[in-house]
């Protein structure tokens, strides 16, 4: 559902947000619905800022019972280290908002029913988001972590799986606790949520690889510089799979190997991505060669 626009941002609560905060009011305490609301929203805030502070447009922000997800772009991916920033500023911002807290209890401002709550769900929404699970921060933490040695799209199956994973053990945790009466309703609806945003993550990670790949020639253009790696294979290497070890922050030169294993010409990334979109990924990687 659409909340409102910031900074020419959309704002998005997901149905599932709501059904938490459905949860506080049929417990009666709907102020700390009220409170995680507003903590979500200022961690999702805090990473629309650091965003902008690298000269990115974020195009919307979808606000989850676990945070939320900031989709930002290709720049993102294409720059491992921006988007660890960003991914940082949310659980920073949760941090800061504890240690405000805990000064204006200091100061005897304090609600005994609020205040506690509002500390503790900062520090649980900084804690789990830091978990190595995309879509939470700390799975874009892992994810560029991993981007510079494997490529985006294996980094981003890696740290959804992983997402997948945790969302089916948080689920599970949460049903047991229902069962032993240890707990309530609302770890079994973050860890479903929690697996369906990372499978939902995981089945657009060939998209954002193609729009990543799609970029490198803008950011080129941009920049004017990137470091160079050099990389080899066989003619009959489909096209497809020669863009697969492609990296961020980096423009591959590839060398194209005959059957004897020499040389027989090279192309650069530019060019093996053209004939990707223009012949598809099963091309052999040879026939983009200029013939003479």
């Amino acid at each position: 559902m659409r909340l409102f626009r910031l900074w020419d941002v959309t704002i998005y609560v997901n149905p599932f947000f709501l059904a938490v905060l459905g949860l506080f009011l049929a417990a009666g305490v709907l102020l700390q619905g009220l409170a995680a609301f507003l903590v979500v929203l200022l961690h999702e805030l805090a990473h629309l800022a650091a965003a902008r502070r690298r000269g990115m447009g974020p195009g919307e922000v979808e606000l989850l019972p676990f945070g939320g997800v900031a989709r930002l772009g290709g720049e993102l991916a294409l720059s491992p280290a921006d988007e660890l920033r960003v991914a940082l500023a949310g659980p920073a911002c949760n941090l800061v908002l504890t240690a405000a807290a805990l000064v204006f209890k200091s100061h005897g401002v304090w609600h005994a029913g609020l205040g506690p709550f509002f500390v503790r769900l900062n520090l649980m929404l900084a804690g789990f988001n830091l978990l190595p699970a995309f879509p939470l921060d700390g799975g874009r933490i892992y994810r560029a972590f991993l981007a510079n040695r494997v490529g985006l799209k294996k980094a981003t199956y890696r740290a959804a799986g992983l997402g997948q994973a945790i969302g089916v053990l948080t689920g599970l945790l949460g049903v047991a606790g229902l069962v032993l009466g240890t707990g309530g309703l609302d770890m079994a609806v973050v860890g479903c949520f929690l697996f369906y945003a990372a499978t939902r993550e995981k089945g657009m990670a060939a998209y954002h690889y193609v729009r990543h790949l799609a970029r490198k020639k803008s950011e080129i253009a941009r920049t004017g510089l990137l470091p160079v790696r050099l990389l080899a294979c066989v003619e009959s290497l489909p096209v497809g799979e020669v863009v697969k070890p492609f990296l961020p922050n980096r423009f591959q030169v590839v060398f194209l190997l005959n059957e004897s294993c020499g040389v027989s010409g090279c192309l650069g990334e530019g060019e093996i991505i053209e004939g990707l979109f223009k012949f598809g990924p099963h091309l052999p990687v040879g026939r983009l060669l200029p013939r003479l």
